[in-house]
């Protein structure tokens, strides 16, 4: 007979909650508040009114809180209400009680005058392991390592680093690698748990190590570094300076919460907006995406502009109108699609890079092959539905080169950005479909205007 699933109904267990809360009874509270996994204490606190959270601080140890905060961490955009609402002593101990790299996202949503009274209030050994990640700039190897990490010598036994582990298995983050170092703390090897379990007492740790060691820099990029778990599928990453001093690792919770911020991102910027902005107020969202809008508002005038000055084309064969949003609508669509391949290959680690100008003449190429299929299939559709291959053939030939440009602008303007410094995917989304517009309508009027005498036969 099967075991019932496991159901949680958020509002019912939220509602739960609160009726324990106003019991006032503590030992009530936290015999039903343990019995859900952590995910879900979480999801049940975040639920609650703000007063009754007060409640949960008196009945929950700021190390309790602190191990819901560890998946909250993950879970929120902001969580600077619920700090702010707890006693800051409180809330110094519950950051003392998390992951090095998970206290100091949350330490970074604060207001930075906020930061070092928090750590003024913290045990001085861990107030300093929070204040040299905090130094790292945003989005790189060390702003997102914990130095929660197990190492040891090379000069020890398998039983003396077994010895270690055990002492500090409950604080590391993860002991499925262990670290081995010299006396300068400098990296020299690494060892698996499994093949520390298995391998004898007495034997010798430089014996057994892995001196191949796959790092990254504390200055790297955080992005270069989840392409690096990626290729190699590690659970975790050690983090060295230029001396190869080891300063923390980087675990795969924090790998994953970085592909999920580089693809937002990334898809943000194509869109120009921020897809994360589900919480803001109508007014504040729109502060935000009107900027870009006017902006493109003034751009799309061009096009507007630039087709005004073929009115007198336009009078003289007026079939040539119904036929241009099928033209540019089309190229616009074949340069986004060049732009989300060239901004991919951008992001690439460079090992995996090709050659800018690789990128170009393929897509280009690409475009090209589109762009012949493309028109030839207009071409007989419009010959067939207008009764004029003539009109077919402007009509296909103009969209054979409005996708090849888009293609080419699609593939160039992001590496271009690039070059000069700009996020690609930011820089180039916004203004794609604008661009292939304008060189779509010049492309369409300017080989209409040139076949025209023939068509008004």
């Amino acid at each position: 007979m099967m075991e019932p699933q496991y159901e949680f109904d958020l509002e019912l267990e939220t509602n739960h909650i609160q009726s324990v809360l106003d019991l006032d009874d503590m030992e009530a509270f936290r015999e039903t508040f343990f019995s859900y996994p952590l995910y879900d204490q979480a999801q049940v606190y975040r639920n609650l009114p703000s007063e009754n959270r007060l409640k949960i601080y008196n009945y929950l140890s700021p190390k309790e809180i602190s191990d819901m905060f560890e998946i909250l961490e993950e879970d929120v955009e902001s969580i600077e209400v619920y700090i702010l609402e707890m006693n800051k002593q409180y809330a110094a101990d519950m950051l003392a009680n998390m992951y090095t790299d998970n206290a100091v996202d949350m330490l970074k949503q604060l207001e930075p005058d906020m930061v070092p009274k928090y750590l003024r209030l913290m045990d001085d050994e861990q107030a300093a392991h929070l204040r040299e990640v905090l130094v790292y700039e945003d989005a790189t190897a060390g702003a997102i390592m914990t130095t929660e990490y197990i190492a040891i010598k090379s000069n020890q036994t398998v039983r003396s680093a077994m010895a270690i582990l055990k002492s500090k298995a409950p604080e590391a983050e993860t002991i499925y690698y262990i670290y081995v170092i010299n006396n300068k703390e400098q990296l020299l090897g690494v060892i698996s748990l499994r093949d520390l379990i298995i391998s004898h007492e007495d034997q010798m740790i430089h014996d057994i190590m892995s001196d191949r060691i796959v790092r990254v820099n504390v200055d790297d990029d955080q992005e270069d570094v989840a392409h690096v778990a990626r290729d190699y599928d590690f659970l975790a990453l050690p983090v060295v300076d230029d001396n190869n001093v080891l300063l923390g690792i980087i675990t795969i919770d924090d790998i994953m919460d970085v592909m999920h911020e580089e693809a937002t991102s990334d898809y943000s910027g194509l869109a120009a907006v921020d897809v994360d902005e589900t919480t803001l107020n109508p007014f504040r969202a729109a502060s935000k995406r009107l900027p870009w809008l006017i902006t493109l508002l003034f751009l799309g005038m061009g096009t507007s502009t630039l087709i005004s000055q073929y009115e007198g084309l336009i009078a003289n064969a007026a079939i040539l109108s119904v036929f241009v949003t099928l033209i540019t609508g089309t190229a616009g669509n074949a340069g986004t699609q060049s732009l989300a391949v060239a901004v991919r290959k951008i992001g690439l680690p460079d090992a995996e890079k090709r050659s800018w100008l690789a990128v170009v003449i393929q897509e280009t190429m690409t475009g090209l092959i589109e762009g012949i299929i493309t028109g030839a299939t207009i071409m007989l559709v419009v010959g067939i539905w207008q009764k004029s291959f003539l009109l077919g053939g402007i009509i296909g030939f103009s969209m054979m080169v409005a996708i090849t440009v888009a293609n080419l602008a699609g593939s160039l303007i992001p590496i271009l950005m690039d070059k000069l410094g700009f996020d690609p995917a930011v820089a180039s989304g916004p203004f794609i479909s604008t661009f292939s517009d304008l060189t779509s309508v010049l492309i369409y009027f300017n080989i209409a205007k040139h076949f025209l005498v023939i068509l008004m036969k």
